[in-house]
């Protein structure tokens, strides 16, 4: 599946590429193929919003190349929607937000728009769409595909908040899990300068790029493609966008999936924590795979780690760091079909050569070969500090480190010092602690987790389905590896198809195998 990249830090993070994986389910419910609303119903009305803004239609044009890519075919076209800077000024300033569509196939079986979000925060949809279009072929029989760049991506005011030069700077003389008072220092401060750099580039931005922003953005979004309900499927991040939206508007929720879900009762800290559990479960399911005890195995990748710290792998003219064959690591656990990789990258490394390491974490970090990054990270960052109210500091980080530490010797001290490094002295407030997505009144939301999963580890989608609203949140879960169900589960495939193409709500708790 071509999927967008991960970000700089092990945050929630958009769908990785996933090998598909034979599955096996339990049965489940009735079947109803009428959808609860169609895009021939009347659409609703944005609420609040000027006549300027829900009478615009989007003109549709052939796609431009992406940066780097090539143009998406003829069948795909292009278009802009204008939405509010601030929706608590609805006829103040705009921005555009940049939409991408594949019409459906069969027009007299056409539901409506089936709106996509792959995650991060901070990727690109129009970017990302037509690479994974051919895995939804089957929703494309009955659905518009429909993706976008959320507010502060990209082309919908995309956020800047360093070049190039002072990025790889940053990544070679930045060491992730300080241990030394100088390396803390220059920890903050970089994060601190990050920052500022997004309040220079991008400050009339990043005050508005708040996940229930983007939600309402999606409403407009829903209304101007003249769609009565919002059919919605969210990976990742896009669980949490997905579960914003239908706190804020139970009546318009439409047949919605969320896919490797973000907990909806963890804050900053306990994303970390949870994050830190899941991928040293990944790690060791891994290491079991190799037929490794994963304590002795763990134990020899923490010492490789401590190595680099004490001394980073040449690798050509740059360096494998400490911090960087973590993210390498990282990268190699959101699917199973990866795991090879990790087994040839570390034996490299424990030979002198960091490499492949080094290039997993190029990936990850979003590097090209001529050293140029995308600005998904700088997106991610300016979405994430601006949903959490969560200010850590250096002194609560250290506090975690016992704990995190006994969770993953491998992940547990990068991402324990994440908490303090993720929104330092950001220049602006975040909205809340944690994110309400209690939904009384909206149709079933299908909740789908995988028990292997590492970045957003299969609990937080029990917490999800269960904070949706009884009646609302419907548990679905994959039992396999990797970031995402659909496409690598086969019965977890089955069951979301059926219930967007057709309707079939399953069973709460339903298990696939």
């Amino acid at each position: 599946m071509s999927t967008p990249r991960p970000s700089i830090r092990v945050r929630v993070t958009a769908l990785a590429v996933t090998g598909l994986l034979a599955a096996g389910c339990t049965s489940g419910g009735s079947a109803s193929d009428a959808p609860r609303a169609t895009a021939s119903a009347p659409a609703r009305p944005a609420p609040g919003l000027p006549a300027a803004l829900t009478g615009q239609r989007p003109r549709w044009q052939p796609c431009a190349a992406p940066e780097g890519g090539e143009r998406p075919g003829d069948e795909w076209r292009c278009a802009t929607v204008t939405v509010p800077l601030d929706h608590a000024r609805p006829t103040g300033e705009t921005i555009p937000v940049a939409l991408i569509r594949k019409e459906a196939r069969d027009k007299k079986a056409r539901i409506g728009s089936l709106l996509f979000n792959f995650g991060g925060p901070g990727a690109s949809g129009v970017d990302v769409l037509p690479r994974a279009a051919a895995e939804y072929g089957s929703l494309n029989r009955r659905y518009d595909l429909v993706a976008f760049d959320p507010r502060g991506v990209q082309r919908s005011a995309g956020v800047v908040c360093r070049d190039d030069a002072e990025q790889a700077a940053a990544e070679a003389a930045v060491d992730l899990s300080p241990d030394t008072a100088a390396e803390e220092k220059a920890f903050v401060e970089d994060a601190t300068a990050f920052g500022a750099g997004c309040a220079r580039r991008s400050g009339k931005v990043i005050p508005y790029t708040t996940t229930a922003n983007t939600a309402r953005d999606l409403d407009l979004i829903r209304h101007v493609l003249g769609d009565a309900d919002l059919h919605y499927f969210g990976i990742s991040y896009g669980t949490q966008l997905g579960a914003a939206y239908a706190h804020l508007f139970p009546a318009n929720v439409g047949r919605t999936v969320l896919d490797a879900v973000v907990d909806p009762t963890a804050d900053g800290t306990g994303h970390a924590r949870n994050q830190t559990v899941g991928f040293q479960r990944a790690l060791d399911n891994y290491l079991k795979s190799a037929g490794q005890d994963p304590k002795a195995g763990t134990a020899r990748i923490a010492a490789l780690l401590q190595r680099l710290d004490r001394q980073p792998l040449a690798a050509g003219e740059r360096k494998l760091t400490q911090s960087l064959a973590t993210l390498g690591i990282a990268t190699t656990l959101y699917s199973q079909s990866n795991w090879p990789m990790l087994t040839s990258a570390l034996k490299a490394a424990e030979n002198g050569s960091g490499a492949e390491l080094l290039r997993l974490a190029d990936f990850y970090n979003d590097r090209d070969a001529s050293g140029h990054y995308s600005t998904q990270s700088h997106s991610q960052r300016a979405i994430s500090c601006a949903d959490s109210s969560e200010r850590s500091t250096p002194a609560r980080a250290r506090g975690l480190l016992p704990e995190f530490r006994r969770l993953s010797p491998v992940f547990g001290e990068f991402l324990a010092w994440d908490t303090a490094g993720w929104c330092a002295n950001w220049p602006v407030k975040g909205e809340r602690a944690v994110q309400d997505v209690s939904a009384p009144g909206a149709g079933p939301v299908l909740v789908v987790g995988t028990t292997g999963d590492p970045a957003t580890p299969y609990e937080g989608a029990e917490r999800m389905a269960k904070a949706l609203g009884e009646g609302v949140g419907v548990l679905v879960t994959n039992t396999g590896e990797g970031h995402g169900a659909y496409g690598s589960g086969a019965c977890a495939t089955r069951t979301i198809d059926a219930y967007l193409l057709h309707g079939e709500v399953p069973p709460y708790g339903k298990r696939c195998s």
